[in-house]
């Protein structure tokens, strides 16, 4: 009896193969597959991850790599609550929300895992409140890249932490002579200079004073420096247009345009003294630019970058909170203007007149310059006041959160870049990197660990799917 029983099963097996083999191609795509993730078993059709064929799931040659023939059965050693968004997304038709048990980081590695794709996390960034993460492109040529990483990156390498040394000390050297410059014991010798002028009109012997006023020493071998590293900067620039697009950039071009402008109006011949009114008053708006130097330093000073990335982000809280400010300062102005106008004795003149007073107030700054001295117009202040602390702290949460979010997110990139120095077991064999979608290299500003990149992109000799390790870092 068993032995009919097995050659009944030996031949509908036989049978089974033979319409397999018999069924047109799209009947595959009906076939159930299932998905093991960390020991929860998932069933689906094929034709469902088959709608999105760019997708590790929904690309056959990709999720082989993690296909367990013993079990018939593609095993994925990841998080298994996330799993179920990423099923939903392809059975839905591309709708992708996060399960309120998961975190954003450990969701967001998630997707990057699966290959979901680039679009597709860029909307859930902007749906969860994150900002599109930084591409930093980097130049094809190794020398370029070599000089590109020395002076736009200080912890790229040793050399390049001793240029961003030397660059921050020039930019101190830079501020401190500024603010030297103003010291009355130093304008003194330019008030005497500047009433000894000659017949024509022109200063006598201004430029040999110039050229030996050691402030203007050290301010030209700061400028030096600051158009040397600009210069090699752009010559070593993956990307001339995005060059001048970046910030910062502009703010090193700025930094350095008033030294030379200053240059060219000393060494110009003044005809009038119209002429010469005018050009002072050029010389310190001009000199007034030069503070922006300080801004230099948030290209060294990972505290800055992050309150800037803070403020970018917060700029619609920001703008609603300037707005109700704005609303709020045209209200209590006008009233307490009302409110103090039979006061002889009152500052309150008119309504412009008590704007100041309205933002000294709302801010809680309260100088005392001005202030009511009315029953009503103090009545006024008070609900000033009260409204513009209730203004002002309403924002703040946002923006704490915001800058939260950018802090942890700064330490956690710091600890994983010391994470891919290390190794664990025996070395891997050699391998290539090319993305494919790519066709310049990148350094991309990731919040991923290196063992999740796409193995897909990478070339094995001898590769053993069962040797692969699929997973992040997790405490056993």
């Amino acid at each position: 009896m068993s032995r009919e029983n097995h050659d009944e099963s030996v031949d509908h097996a036989a049978l089974f193969q033979d319409v397999c083999e018999a069924e047109p191609p799209d009947q595959e795509c009906c076939k159930l597959v299932t998905i093991n993730i960390s020991g929860l078993r998932f069933e689906t059709q094929l034709k469902t991850l088959a709608r999105y064929p760019n997708t590790l799931l929904g690309d056959p040659m990709k999720r082989m790599r993690f296909y367990d023939p013993l079990r018939n059965e593609f095993f994925f050693d990841r998080n298994r609550p996330s799993f179920d968004a990423i099923l939903y997304y392809y059975q839905s038709g591309g709708r992708l929300r996060r399960p309120i048990n998961v975190p954003v980081e450990i969701f967001l590695d998630e997707i990057k895992f699966y290959e979901i794709g680039d679009d597709v996390i860029n909307r859930f960034r902007e749906d969860e409140g994150l900002l599109k993460e930084d591409e930093r492109p980097v130049p094809p040529s190794e020398l370029k890249r070599q000089i590109w990483l020395l002076f736009e990156y200080p912890d790229s390498s040793g050399p390049a932490r001793m240029i961003a040394i030397v660059s921050v000390m020039i930019i101190l050297i830079s501020i401190v002579i500024f603010c030297l410059e103003t010291l009355p014991e130093f304008r003194e010798d330019d008030r005497v200079f500047n009433n000894h002028l000659a017949p024509n009109g022109t200063t006598a012997g201004k430029r040999s004073s110039m050229f030996m006023d050691p402030f203007f020493l050290l301010e030209t071998i700061c400028v030096v420096w600051f158009s040397f590293e600009l210069f090699v900067r752009f010559l070593a620039c993956p990307s001339k247009p995005a060059f001048f697009k970046d910030i910062m950039n502009i703010i090193d071009i700025v930094a350095i345009l008033p030294y030379f402008i200053t240059l060219g109006l000393d060494l110009s011949e003044v005809e009038s003294s119209s002429q010469q009114t005018t050009s002072l008053a050029i010389l310190r708006v001009i000199r007034l630019v030069r503070v922006f130097r300080i801004f230099k330093l948030s290209r060294h000073s990972k505290g800055l970058q992050i309150l800037g990335q803070t403020l970018r982000a917060s700029m619609r809280e920001l703008g609603l909170l300037i707005f109700f400010l704005l609303i709020g300062i045209i209200l209590f102005s006008s009233a307490v203007y009302f409110a103090e106008v039979d006061d002889p004795e009152s500052s309150f003149t008119s309504i412009p007149d008590a704007f100041w007073w309205a933002v000294v107030t709302m801010t809680t700054v309260g100088y005392g310059d001005m202030y009511p001295v009315t029953i009503g117009g103090k009545i006024v202040g008070s609900m000033c006041a009260i409204a513009g602390v209730l203004t002002i702290a309403l924002p703040v949460p946002v923006i704490v959160s915001n800058f939260n979010y950018f802090y942890h997110r700064e330490h956690s990139e710091e600890e994983q870049v010391e994470y891919t120095h290390v190794t664990c077991g025996r070395p891997l064999p050699v391998v290539c990197v090319q993305n494919k979608s790519d066709s310049k290299p990148s350094l991309v500003n990731s919040e991923r660990s290196e063992d999740d990149d796409d193995w897909s992109s990478i070339s094995v000799l001898n590769f053993n799917p069962s040797e692969e390790y699929t997973g992040k870092l997790t405490d056993v």
